[in-house]
């Protein structure tokens, strides 16, 4: 946005402009060749020794300082510009970094999945029993039908429903795990997609070992940390070598 001083002196730098342009025009009329006069560079109507027609002068088409007060104020409008459009340009970038998900942290929600899991298929496995064992009045009926000694019936069924139980832990336990850590939930996708890729293609053929040379964690469910992936990889690899040279 130019100032007030600004656009007074670019109208003076017009109209010093247009009366150049017609001063050059002019012609005798009793002459053949043509006859430019001069400008004198200064408004119309003003005296030589006015303000107006000394300020005319000086803020000229031709002069710097005009120039220089352009210039000022599109460097100026331009920097006022610059900053903001850096910042929203680099809040996107800053995000993305922030919720990005890498390896140490993707085996550590996974140690936590686990241990989730893990939690629940205990909790789910005693009130699974529980309600295996308090409901006997109810089971009277079936407990006379199967041809077993009725503690014996009694047993496998309060058995049957804790192992039920302990199924569904690890389900319920994933379900509170990905609702605590709704932002990983994908990208904990992806990544467990890839890393299974990666046990798939680096595992050894299990159909070669034996009783002393054993499948060094053929599914990687012991892989904690990216040193332990490290140490799994040397795992299979001296598999491998023992099983060529039985060493």
């Amino acid at each position: 946005m130019l100032t007030p001083t600004s656009t007074f002196a670019l109208r003076l730098a017009g109209q010093g402009a247009a009366r150049a342009s017609i001063a050059r025009t002019i012609a005798c009329p009793y002459s053949t060749t043509s006859k430019t006069s001069t400008p004198t560079g200064r408004p119309i109507g003003l005296a030589p020794s006015s303000p107006l027609a000394r300020s005319s002068a000086v803020f000229s088409s031709s002069s710097p300082i005009l120039a220089c007060v352009v210039r000022h104020q599109r460097n100026a409008s331009t920097s006022a510009t610059s900053p903001a459009a850096s910042q929203k340009s680099a809040f996107p970038t800053a995000a993305q970094q922030g919720d990005r998900l890498d390896w140490n942290t993707f085996f550590a929600l996974r140690k936590s999945r686990r241990r989730w899991q893990l939690g629940f298929s205990v909790v789910t496995f005693g009130a699974s029993f529980v309600a295996g064992v308090l409901p006997t009045g109810v089971a009277d009926p079936l407990v006379s039908q199967v041809p077993l000694d009725p503690f014996i019936t009694l047993g496998l069924m309060t058995m049957s429903f804790g192992a039920l139980g302990w199924l569904i832990g690890p389900s319920v336990g994933s379900l509170v795990f990905y609702t605590l850590n709704k932002r990983w939930k994908n990208q904990m996708t992806v990544k467990e997609k890839e890393f299974f890729a990666r046990i798939k293609k680096n595992r050894v053929d299990p159909s070669v070992s034996s009783v002393g040379n054993p499948v060094p964690d053929f599914y990687g469910e012991k892989i904690s940390s990216v040193a332990g992936y490290r140490q799994w990889l040397k795992d299979q690899r001296a598999f491998n070598r023992k099983r060529v040279t039985f060493v």
